[in-house]
């Protein structure tokens, strides 16, 4: 029955007014470039990730979210030669506290990128695809600001096959309108160290109308801005493992403002393992590990703690990285963000 219900609320956002959101991630912490375009060509290799969240499982119809995304570094400044991402393999074990003494800030330089994602919860689909620039100064010789925009367009879908009314010939269907495409930016900032990261991003920033019909009754749907601010800090246990901490707070009216509290532990640069609470949702538990100087991969799973969990099964996340163009070899995600 309360599968039942919960389907038919869907249903009912579906057709009737709502504000419409971006589909949530736990491994944001490994992939901050999904919610953050300044982000973009941050390191001097391509970071390319493909990713597949299925949340609320054992939810008929529940959200689905498929991504890839690529970023990379323009121009001759993409070879810097420092401690952000140079780390030959004669230089010894990544987690070396000689990595933060000997860290200088990368030089003043242009990136860019690629996103799609494709999220569908019970009759909606949604597609993104933006393409993302990004300018990082160097403000110190230990710290880089850098300013990013992303910009593209958004596919909203409406499998009318998938609803059912007591009325075949429900008039409403009628004037159904099955797909709408909108334009879509976001924008963001992003500071970031040795050890320390912080950035402020906000999606969907453009003023949408959404209906899925013709009837002036039903036309009250629009997107709403999303604004991600989020920080974090990385410290040494020993010379092999590495804790970072950090939070992130989601604003999104007219909902309440969603706070996450993270936690990391790398081993080596080699394997990690995390876990990740957020209020009045859900806890998560995150693994990964690099294989080579090119693969990682990385799973995470939600226990539900809101009233989902009598009907929910958690969500489940699994993300593959590939480190393409690496040339100077580094044997990780130096920053492990």
């Amino acid at each position: 029955m309360k599968k039942l219900i919960l389907l038919l609320s869907l249903t009912i956002l579906s057709i009737t007014g709502f504000s419409q959101q971006k589909p949530q991630y736990t491994q944001y912490i490994f992939n901050q470039y999904l919610l953050n375009p300044a982000l973009s060509g941050i390191e001097n290799y391509v970071d390319f990730k493909a990713g597949y969240r299925k949340q609320w499982a054992g939810i008929s119809d529940a959200p689905q979210t498929s991504f890839v995304s690529a970023n990379w570094a323009l121009g001759d400044n993409q070879l810097w030669s420092n401690a952000l991402t140079s780390f030959p393999e004669q230089t010894g074990n990544p987690m070396d506290r000689n990595y933060t003494q000997n860290y200088t800030s990368s030089p003043s330089h242009h990136g860019m990128g690629v996103t799609g994602v494709l999220d569908k919860t019970g009759p909606i689909s949604r597609l993104d695809a933006n393409l993302t620039y990004a300018y990082h100064l160097q403000l110190s010789n230990n710290f880089n600001l850098s300013v990013g925009v992303a910009a593209g367009i958004s596919r909203i879908s409406l499998d009318v096959n998938a609803l059912t009314f007591e009325n075949p010939n429900e008039p409403i269907l009628s004037r159904a309108l099955v797909t709408q495409i909108k334009p879509d930016v976001s924008v963001g900032l992003w500071l970031y160290g040795a050890r320390l990261f912080a950035g402020l991003s906000a999606q969907q920033i453009l003023p949408q109308k959404l209906s899925f019909t013709g009837d002036a009754s039903y036309n009250q749907g629009k997107e709403i801005p999303h604004i991600f601010a989020t920080a974090g800090y990385k410290f040494y246990v020993d010379n092999e493992i590495a804790a970072i901490p950090s939070f992130m707070v989601k604003f999104a009216s007219p909902t309440p403002a969603s706070v996450d509290l993270n936690m990391k532990f790398a081993f080596k640069d080699k394997v990690w393992l995390g876990g990740s609470y957020r209020k009045g949702d859900s806890f998560a538990a995150m693994a990964g590990f690099n294989i080579g100087k090119m693969v990682n991969l990385t799973y995470s799973y939600d226990f539900t703690t809101s009233e989902l969990n009598q009907v929910s099964n958690g969500s489940h996340e699994i993300v593959l990285g590939l480190l393409l163009n690496n040339i100077y070899k580094v044997p990780s995600y130096i920053k492990m963000w």
